[in-house]
């Protein structure tokens, strides 16, 4: 196989995750800017409209893609490593991650000095993830995807099972299963992405870089990227129909055809239920299918984001916020409210009224997004230039 076809496969999984990436800039652009949001969940149907709604629906294929792609760029790194290298790589880049969501992405959310707010959201249970996988790759490729499968699709048989209170126990239950809130006299902790189902993503994704290594047959691997996201559509519209398995939330028929459709597509994601992977991650799959022979100016611009995540992840929390604290201060509020100290960001009681409509809110969101890109050029440009420093291997 040429490098040039090996190239266009890493482009086209950069191309995707850069999409994702500018994607869920427009979540937190929403968070920060939206004036709905510091009163309603943009999924309420009882009060939300079709442009609110999807404008958050959309962005739920950010995580699921993040994370599933991570354990594919960490099957790919290892192909000239041993198990032993990509093991401690995997550990020590796991809890370098669990360390930056405590500190520098925390501090970025909220302007928080005290840290008595912590968010443990995606970075947390994309480092905890790879920590798993650190173990797992030791194991036989079938027997991660049986236990990335058993991960994904049995989950959804705890949704019964709740530990109440503020306490150990319950906390620990909610990193593996349930979204929570927990207090104590100086802290206060959202368990916001519980990990028994990202692990499943990460090890499937570490799994699916099987069939991007040099020498897979791209019509194989079309194949196989047309099959399985097909399945994965099918499966999720039958089990989402049934309202029998797949999400603690089930459908129902709306005053008109459109609510019903965004009701049929409401799945759950705190923790991601099988619906809503199915709902996500299928349609990346054919995503690939479709676009591995794109390449062109457009392509590696969103494959620039695409090759510098967790750079442009960091840099735009932190530019949103000041852009929000500047909003706040420019428009009758405090910029001192877009200090975050009780719960999240659009829960700041002294927020209420602040905020802007859509138009303003993808206004921002595109301003940012292409501000970003020549920075994110340029360090993507020194990366590239700077192989041998092993430290730009964790940011």
């Amino acid at each position: 196989m040429s490098n040039k076809q090996h190239t266009s496969r890493i482009i086209t999984i950069d191309f995707l995750r850069g999409i994702v990436m500018i994607i869920m800039a427009l979540d937190h652009t929403r968070d920060y800017f939206h004036q709905y949001s510091y009163y309603y969940d943009a999924t309420d149907l009882s009060h939300t409209s079709p442009a609110i709604f999807f404008t958050r629906w959309i962005t739920h294929f950010c995580a699921p893609v993040f994370v599933f792609l991570a354990g594919t760029s960490a099957y790919l790194s290892g192909q000239k490593k041993t198990k032993k290298e990509v093991s401690l790589f995997l550990l020590k880049r796991g809890l370098w991650l669990m360390l930056l969501e405590l500190t520098i992405v925390c501090f970025g959310w909220f302007f928080n000095p005290t840290f008595s707010l912590q968010a443990l959201q995606v970075i947390w249970v994309t480092g905890i993830s790879m920590i798993v996988l650190s173990l797992l790759i030791y194991l036989p490729l079938k027997a991660i995807a049986a236990i990335g499968f058993l991960l994904i699709a049995g989950h959804n048989l705890l949704d019964t099972t709740h530990v109440p209170g503020n306490t150990v126990p319950a906390f620990l239950w909610s990193e593996l299963h349930e979204f929570s809130v927990f207090h104590t006299n100086s802290l206060i902790i959202l368990a916001a992405y519980p990990i028994i189902p990202w692990v499943g993503v990460m090890a499937l994704g570490y799994c699916f870089g099987v069939y991007y290594v040099s020498g897979y047959k791209p019509a194989d691997r079309k194949k196989f990227l047309l099959i399985a996201g097909c399945i994965s559509v099918i499966i999720f519209i039958a089990l989402r129909y049934s309202n029998v398995y797949g999400d603690p939330n089930k459908w129902s028929a709306q005053p008109s055809a459109l609510y019903t459709i965004m009701s049929f597509l409401n799945t759950g994601k705190y923790p991601p239920s099988l619906l809503y992977l199915l709902m996500t991650i299928g349609p990346a799959m054919l995503f690939l299918a479709f676009t591995e022979q794109w390449n062109g100016r457009l392509v590696n611009i969103f494959a620039t984001y695409g090759r510098v995540p967790l750079f442009y992840y960091l840099v735009h929390i932190y530019l949103l916020h000041l852009l929000a604290l500047l909003a706040a201060q420019l428009t009758g509020f405090r910029w001192t409210d877009m200090i975050i100290t009780k719960t999240w960001v659009t829960g700041q009681e002294s927020l209420k009224g602040y905020g802007f409509g859509l138009p303003v809110v993808y206004l921002v969101w595109l301003l940012v997004v292409i501000g970003l890109y020549p920075l994110c050029k340029r360090y993507d440009e020194y990366k590239r230039m700077n192989r041998a420093k092993w430290w730009l291997s964790y940011l």
